[in-house]
């Protein structure tokens, strides 16, 4: 069993019982989207003292869970699952994961700072080829894997290159090594 030093942040009960196979944590349930104004209060509270680490489903109500969890409580770090290794039966979630990719997300938590200065913009995406090209989602995917952001539309792409600050010549690098994997 992984003792993780953090409370783990899920959307729902499933998650729970699934993680607390292998996993020894406090974990807090988002009940989805629409997160109750008390939890958000509990995690403004918990996050004083402990980490506060985000694991949500790699799928739009996931990606909305955390853009509200980022606009009401400063100071959460976030790691994600891939989506290929969250699918089983039709569904797509952190209970339907493989254990070990549960361990590698847990081992690639991120904190992204909300009030980084915009360096990449959406232009500079288009000119790089990530976004608005036939193969912009998998170029991003595979920028997005390499530096452990999840699962991204070009927006959120933007904003979280951004918030690690990363710059335009950083991007640049790391797309030469993308061509040289592919």
């Amino acid at each position: 069993m992984k003792k993780l030093n953090a409370v783990l942040v899920v959307e729902g009960k499933s998650d729970v019982q699934y993680l607390s196979n292998f996993l020894d944590c406090e974990f807090v349930i988002t009940n989805g989207s629409e997160i109750p104004f008390e939890t958000i209060q509990y995690l403004k509270t918990i996050i004083k003292t402990k980490e506060v680490v985000v694991l949500t489903d790699p799928d739009s109500p996931g990606k909305r869970i955390r853009d509200v969890l980022d606009q009401n409580v400063d100071g959460l770090k976030h790691c994600f699952i891939r989506k290929e290794f969250a699918v089983k039966h039709g569904k797509v979630g952190v209970a339907e994961c493989d254990i070990q990719e549960v361990i590698n997300a847990l081992d690639n938590i991120k904190t992204f700072d909300s009030n980084a200065i915009e360096h990449i913009t959406p232009s500079d995406l288009y000119e790089l080829g990530l976004t608005g090209r036939i193969d912009s989602a998998e170029k991003r995917y595979f920028l997005s894997s390499k530096l452990g952001l999840g699962y991204t539309n070009s927006k959120t792409f933007c904003r979280r290159l951004n918030s690690l600050h990363l710059s335009k010549e950083e991007m640049v690098e790391l797309l030469h090594e993308q061509k040289r994997v592919f």
